[in-house]
């Protein structure tokens, strides 16, 4: 959704003063020599005007005129567009840990170029910024909370252990579980929602009070609002296959959307895909590019290819640079109005000092 450039646009009707000031002004003008050529002969009042620069005379007015203009339209309060330090206080790594982690197309292995390279963007991320990691496989937990620590956030990505099955949106579900700890998320629920009917959270827990199994949710608890207007967290999710169990990855990310978390993501493994060797049987993983490339797109976020260890650094270096500073849309009302008594004060100065007068 687009931002509107003045948040008040209605005061902007007081830009119709600018031309009444420009014909007061063009009055008092004429009045001046009126009064000129009555109090002194033709001859001094020549004299008077030959001594005068005309720029000199108009410039002051003109810029007065100008100050005007700059605060009627801070009055409107207007917003620009501005590439300013990132407000986002925790990062969340939603890593993929399924046994396709193993494949080799990544050198040395998908899942030791993932962790060698989440662990240098740990390391580069700004002292303030808090760190959670959830691993996802046929089920997703969070493995390490969000903490400044960043021994514990290494720590927890080389734990790492690779299960069966891909549960994709379950690993962004207990992401925003996380962000949002008293929003009653459920994966539980989620699921249920999807298969029409209700179902017994796991090892007997049943899902928060008030939480609609349609959607995993509190339905009285928020409403939507824009994709992509949450700046105190993002998610950085990485995969590289198809989800094989758990809610669909596409309705984790609508709701994500809706309270306006960010996810990026970041497709690991090459585009024609690797095997791999299991338990005797011999496995064709493959990248699916288009639900990365969708989750992205719903969120606002971006998506990222990394068909190589190289390419992974660098995902992850780009990552830090728009995690550290983002380009929003911003109110800028303090800054116009700074502007408009800047000129104000040069236009007092410049009066005072050639005409001995303000304006």
């Amino acid at each position: 959704m687009k931002m509107p450039i003045f948040l008040w646009p209605e005061f902007l009707w007081g830009l119709l003063l600018l031309p009444a000031l420009v014909l007061v002004y063009w009055l008092l003008l004429k009045r001046r020599k009126r009064v000129a050529l009555q109090l002194a002969s033709l001859s001094l009042v020549k004299q008077a005007a030959a001594g005068r620069s005309p720029w000199r005379q108009h410039l002051p007015p003109l810029l007065f005129l100008v100050a005007t203009a700059l605060l009627l339209l801070s009055l409107a309060r207007p917003q620009a567009v501005l590439r300013l330090p990132s407000q986002q206080q925790t990062v969340i790594l939603a890593m993929d840990v399924s046994g396709s982690m193993r494949a080799t197309d990544v050198q040395p292995s998908r899942l030791e170029a993932m962790q060698a390279a989440a662990r240098a963007f740990v390391e580069e991320q700004p002292p303030y910024t808090r760190i959670g990691v959830v691993a996802f496989a046929g089920t997703a937990y969070l493995v390490q909370p969000p903490t400044r620590s960043r021994e514990d956030v290494i720590a927890a990505i080389d734990r790492f252990q690779l299960q069966r099955g891909t549960a994709t949106g379950s690993g962004l579900i207990v992401s925003l579980a996380t962000l949002f700890p008293d929003a009653g998320y459920s994966v539980d629920a989620i699921q249920a929602g999807a298969d029409g009917g209700t179902r017994s959270a796991p090892l007997g827990m049943k899902p928060p009070e008030g939480v609609d199994p349609r959607n995993g949710q509190n339905p009285g608890a928020m409403k939507p609002v824009p994709a992509g207007s949450y700046h105190e967290g993002v998610v950085i999710l990485l995969s590289d296959g198809q989800r094989t169990t758990g809610p669909d990855p596409l309705t984790a990310a609508k709701i994500a959307a809706d309270r306006g978390v960010r996810v990026y993501t970041v497709g690991v493994g090459t585009k024609e895909g690797g095997v791999i060797a299991f338990e005797g049987w011999s496995v064709h993983v493959k990248l699916d590019e288009d639900t990365l490339k969708s989750i992205a797109t719903m969120t606002q976020g971006e998506y990222f290819f990394a068909g190589t260890a190289m390419d992974l650094k660098k995902v992850y270096e780009t990552l830090n640079t728009r995690l550290v500073f983002e380009t929003r849309q911003t109110e800028v009302t303090a800054f116009v109005a700074a502007l408009a008594l800047a000129v104000l004060l040069l236009s007092a100065g410049l009066s005072l000092w050639w005409f001995h007068r303000v304006v």
